[in-house]
């Protein structure tokens, strides 16, 4: 991809099997990854983060541009899944759990990492999604925080590329379905049902996922503004 060599970029939720990912491709392009997650999972320069801390994400945003000068890119990818609770049962303390991390934790970094973007006049960002955002899965799970959560990441994507773009900073999303991480193995029992519904007939690589998003932190998607890039092998068509 052009235009990420020497780029300094943060990626949120980098522990996890597509977090990991993500860092990986993006050091292979180049690019000097600093890594935000409660654990250190060896995925770049660490930066322990509370994404659903506003100081916590302050403090990170700032250390990441006291250490390399400058931030060029986010990916805001930290999220949870913690649902399988039929509505009308669910605690509000768990939906609200699910929209800090999921929701909240993004805006806090979209807000941090892009004062310092807007200060310089430009900037990459780039907040993953979910294909459940914006159609809601049949299956036995029940998953309405995150259905809920994952909408409104779309619509704050939107919301902050049209305020963003004429000041230098682009931003976009991914929505990816069902991706082989140990997560989703956690699921087993479900995959009969979710690999009949998907056209390709397997679930995405961690990797398939870290080429969208490194595709859209290149010069060669210049011209993209609040778009989402499914990466579901076709689930949501049916």
């Amino acid at each position: 991809m052009q235009g990420l060599t020497d780029k300094v970029v943060a990626v949120t939720g980098a522990g996890g099997g597509i977090g990991s990912a993500i860092c990986g491709r993006l050091r292979d392009e180049g690019a000097r990854v600093y890594a935000l997650d409660l654990v250190d999972a060896g995925g770049g320069e660490f930066v322990r983060t509370d994404v659903t801390d506003e100081t916590s994400v302050r403090a990170a945003a700032e250390t990441v541009v006291e250490r390399a000068g400058r931030v060029d890119c986010l990916v805001a990818g930290a999220g949870i899944v913690e649902d399988d609770v039929p509505a009308e049962q669910m605690p509000a303390e768990q939906f609200d759990r699910v929209l800090a991390v999921n929701l909240r934790g993004v805006f806090l970094a979209c807000q941090a990492f892009g004062r310092h973007m807007l200060d310089r006049g430009q900037g990459r960002i780039v907040n993953i999604s979910s294909m459940s955002g914006n159609h809601v899965v049949n299956t036995p799970q029940k998953q309405c925080a995150y259905n809920a959560s994952k909408a409104g990441v779309s619509a704050l994507t939107r919301s902050l590329a049209a305020e963003w773009a004429g000041r230098g900073v682009r931003v976009n999303a991914i929505s990816p379905g069902y991706v082989d991480t140990p997560l989703l193995s956690l699921k087993r029992h479900q995959f009969d049902q979710w690999l009949g519904n998907t056209p390709a007939g397997r679930f995405a690589r961690p990797e398939e996922v870290a080429a969208a998003i490194a595709f859209l932190l290149s010069d060669e998607a210049g011209f993209f503004c609040g778009s989402e890039l499914l990466v579901d092998g076709g689930y949501t068509l049916i």
